[in-house]
Order: structure tokens, then C-alpha cells, then sequence
């Protein structure tokens, strides 16, 4: 038979939609081309298909060999085709039984010697085959990564031979065996905090709601210490969330397996990183780390030192949850439901407002500072506290605490029980409720909705921060297992929005 036909993915983003690879030989001068709109890897892998199937003692045919790699109009990128290419030319050429193939799809990159190397984004395609309801058969560097899936339908080989073999029932591939999750480990615990009893608390309901939160205070009060020890009190992802979480890491080259799995992500990007290296994006759609965070905590130390046209590119992601990225020849939707977190100083020196040390900066200085923070993204920022420097009763405490995870896991098992009383009422976290549902769920009394109408005025708050406040106090209700937004509630809530009244 001269025309065989073998199943492969693509990787676009999160996305794996499935290629066709048609192989046809034909009379005439030997030739070897492939078509499909492939991009260069693709195209070089005409010299590693024809080495690693002759390294492999098998026959390559002196045909005219055309490859298509259907649909023609999707772009086809890296060496994951490597393996579908091989396998097609030697079903085409009669050295494979064609019968099973349209049951199983084929991904891989082969090396000259016919070794299978790993892939990116193996763990899309996975899911994707799944549910495609065929057989996958991808490189056995990629097992671990394969085994999140918890299912039976991949197996493995390190060798084309072995894979012929296999084809040819001689021998039976090793298949993917399911791993245990494992939970998280606490690495860091807020035990380790002195103090800041406020900013605890603030810390506390941003988590038990998924709230966005922005510290400021001068150097040295704890701000990047308490953002890193945010994830110690996030309860483990569902399996559902943890797969998404590690498809992203899984098309990013970033390791996946069962210890990281479950753990909320933790992003922390540096001050110099690009709008394209937060949203995501370039010639081959890379997850951006806004997309890396999802399901997790965007921690911005620094805040007034990132590019203003940085932080603009966030505000659509932070109410929507996705980046919609746009190229001339396709969209890809990338998940980025992250719960930001952010700290900065309150002026360039850093000690204004400083108990003990002089502010060096011009009030217009400070003002200009403030307003690198655009008026649109604080307005989305959920809970603002202001940092001061520990006493020196609390400073004699630094080096007599002794660490533990208790604490933390007295508040993860809060935020976890609050988690459950919002899911159980609105299917999903507080933060990410709309306005018919925060009309629905959050609805103050009367005396409430008066006092929010004052402050409103006094505060000058916009619409968006009235919906924000209904939704901070009744995340604290939750911890409270509240089911009415009592008037504390609400006035600690009003009480989070403390940079709205202010110049920044």
C-alpha cells in the first residue's frame, strides 16, 4: 500500500488539536518533501526521519515520498511529528500493518541513531487523545509527566525498532503506571512572621477568598515574607485545576510531576519582564507568567519599578481569567485566573511615612511615585494595607521564635472550610463572582447599604470598588461561617480600601 495515514498533535498554546499525517510514496526520482505549513524543525526532519529509520536497520524507500500534514492551515512546529513521519513511511512502504493505526496517535522527536527524545507540551496532547478516545504512544522521558494523567491509554518506548516491534506484535510497550498524589509541602510558614498581626489577617481573607492584594510599607517590614508564605495557607489544587495548571507548565518546559502537582502555583516575576513575558505570546505562543499563576498567587514585588505598559497589560486578565493571543493565522485562549499579589515602598527612598527614619523625597517626588500605580488597576486591587516597622518588644521576638507549620495549617484548614461554603453557594471563589451574583450572594441590609452609600461619597469610590468591598466582606463572613453581611463585615471591608482616599 502506498498511502498511509497516521495520527499526530499539534501544540498551540493549551490547546492540541490533531493532525493528520499523510504519507504517499509514488514512482520517480527519490525525493522526500513535506507540506502542511510546517515551520523549519518540522522541515529538518526529513534528515532525522530518514537516519533514525535506516540506523534502525529498517528500509527507507527510494520513492518519491510526500508527507502532508493536515489541516494545511494550521502552523505545525518542533520535532513532535518526528515519530508520525516515521511511522507513516514505514506503513506506507508495506513494513507495517496499517490496520491499528487509525487507533492510536504518535508523538515524538527522533534522534539520528532512532532514539525517541522528549517533547514539550506532551500533557495537552495527552488530554486531548483522551478524549479523542485513541491510544498514545509518545518517548519515555515524558512518562512522568504522562503519569499525572491517572490513566491507562499511553505507553512508552525509548527506540523506533521498539516501536516497530510493537506495531508488528513481536513485543508489548510499557505502559504508564498511575502515581499517588502527593500533598504539598510547607517549605514556609507563617510562623515565621513577627507581628504585622493586620497584614496576616488581610493575607487570611485573600486567600479564603482569592482576593488581589497590595501591601505597602518601607523596607524591612515583611512584605515579600508574607507574599512568599501566602501559598502555605492555599489548600492543594483539585485534580481537575491541577491538570490545567500542569498542561501550562507542561507547554512551558517547566517539570511536572506528583510533588508539585496539587501545590498552587507561586509566580514571581522580576521588575524588567516584558508585557509579552507576563501575558504570554511570541512567534510560537509561550505561556506567560499570568497563565503560569493560574489557579495560583502573580506576586509583583516592586510594583512602581515594572514598565507602566506592563502593568495596563493586566488589567483585562485580572477580570477576565484567560489572554485571548491573536496571530495572522490563528487565536489561542490561555487560562489566567491568578490571585494577584503586589508590595511596594511609599516613596523612591522608601521611608516615607517611616517611624523611624526621615523620608529624603519631595512631596512631588511621592506623588509621581504613587501614580506610577494607575487609578484602573488599583480600582481592581481588592484589599490595600499599609506596612509599619516592627517595635522593639517585637524585634526581641525575631530570634527567640522558633519555626513551625502550625499556624499555617490552622489557617489552610480556615481558608479551606471557607472555600467550601463559597463553592457549595456559587460554584466558585468570592473574587471571581459577577454582579448578578454578588447581587444575589452579597447583598447587605439596609443599614449596610446606607453606610456603604456614605462612604462612597466620603471615599470617592467607584463602582467597581462598592462590588469589591460586598465581595472582601462576604469572604469574611465565610471565615466566619456568617451567612448575613453583618455591618463589621462590610466595615472591614471599606477599611481595606484605604489607597482610594489617597493621591496614588
Amino acid at each position: 500500500m502506498s498511502l498511509a495515514i497516521v495520527y499526530s498533535r499539534a501544540n498551540i498554546g493549551i490547546e492540541a488539536p490533531l493532525v493528520t499525517v499523510e504519507t504517499h510514496l509514488s514512482s520517480g526520482l527519490p525525493g522526500f518533501s513535506i507540506v502542511g505549513l510546517p515551520e523549519t524543525a518540522v522541515k529538518e526532519s526529513k534528515e532525522r526521519v530518514r537516519s533514525a529509520i535506516l540506523n534502525s536497520r529498517l528500509e527507507f524507500p527510494a520513492k518519491r515520498i510526500t508527507v502532508n500534514l493536515a489541516p494545511a492551515d494550521l502552523p505545525k512546529t518542533g520535532g513532535r511529528f518526528d515519530l508520525a513521519i516515521a511511522v507513516g513511511i514505514l506503513a506506507a512502504s508495506g513494513q507495517l500493518d496499517t490496520s491499528q493505526l487509525g487507533k492510536l496517535e504518535f508523538m515524538g522527536e527522533l534522534a539520528l541513531s532512532g532514539e525517541l527524545r522528549p517533547v514539550p507540551g506532551i500533557l495537552p496532547g495527552l488530554m486531548a487523545g483522551r478524549d479523542g478516545q485513541r491510544h498514545s504512544i509518545i518517548p519515555r522521558a515524558n512518562a512522568e509527566e504522562a503519569a499525572l494523567l491517572q490513566e491507562q491509554g499511553v505507553s512508552v518506548c525509548e527506540h523506533l525498532l521498539e516501536l516497530v516491534k510493537h506495531l508488528k506484535g513481536d513485543q508489548t510497550l510499557a505502559g504508564i503506571e498511575p502515581l499517588e498524589p502527593v500533598n504539598p509541602l510547607l517549605t514556609e510558614s507563617l510562623d515565621d512572621v513577627v507581628g504585622q498581626e493586620q497584614a496576616q489577617r488581610a493575607l487570611l481573607i485573600a486567600a479564603a477568598g482569592g482576593h488581589n492584594l497590595l501591601m505597602r510599607g518601607p523596607p524591612g517590614t515583611g512584605k515579600t515574607m508574607l507574599a512568599n508564605r501566602l501559598p502555605s495557607i492555599l489548600p492543594p489544587l483539585e485534580i481537575k485545576a491541577a491538570l490545567e495548571v500542569a498542561a501550562l507548565r507542561s507547554i512551558a518546559g517547566l517539570p511536572c510531576n506528583t510533588d508539585s502537582m496539587h501545590q498552587a502555583p507561586f509566580r514571581a516575576p522580576h521588575h524588567t519582564a516584558s508585557a509579552v513575558a507576563l501575558v504570554g505570546g511570541g512567534r510560537q505562543v509561550n505561556a506567560g507568567e499570568i497563565s503560569l499563576a493560574h489557579g495560583g498567587v502573580l506576586f509583583l514585588d516592586e510594583l512602581p519599578e515594572f514598565s507602566r505598559h506592563v502593568l495596563e497589560v493586566l488589567r483585562e486578565p485580572i477580570e477576565s481569567g484567560s489572554i485571548l493571543i491573536s496571530r495572522a493565522a490563528y487565536q489561542t485562549r490561555l487560562p489566567a485566573s491568578f490571585q494577584l499579589v503586589a508590595a511596594m515602598n511609599p516613596c523612591p527612598c522608601g521611608y516615607y511615612g517611616d517611624s523611624e527614619r526621615d523620608c529624603r523625597c519631595t512631596p512631588d517626588r511621592i506623588r509621581q511615585y504613587q501614580q506610577r500605580i494607575s487609578g484602573p488597576l488599583l480600582d481592581r486591587i481588592d484589599i490595600h494595607i499599609d506596612l509599619q516597622r516592627l517595635g522593639k518588644e517585637e524585634r526581641k521576638l525575631l530570634l527567640q521564635k522558633k519555626g513551625s507549620n502550625n499556624k499555617s495549617k490552622q489557617l489552610r484548614k480556615q481558608v479551606s472550610l471557607a472555600r467550601e461554603r463559597q463553592l457549595k453557594r456559587a460554584g466558585k471563589l468570592n473574587a471571581h463572582l459577577n454582579q448578578a451574583e454578588i447581587k444575589r450572594y452579597c447583598r447587605p441590609a439596609a443599614a449596610g447599604r446606607k453606610m456603604l452609600e456614605q462612604a462612597m461619597e466620603q471615599l470617592k469610590l467607584s463602582t467597581r470598588a462598592y462590588f469589591r468591598i460586598l465581595k472582601v466582606a462576604r469572604s469574611i463572613a465565610d471565615l466566619n461561617n456568617a451567612a448575613e453581611l453583618e455591618n463589621g463585615y462590610l466595615l472591614e471591608a471599606v477599611a481595606y480600601r484605604k489607597f482610594d482616599r489617597q493621591d496614588c
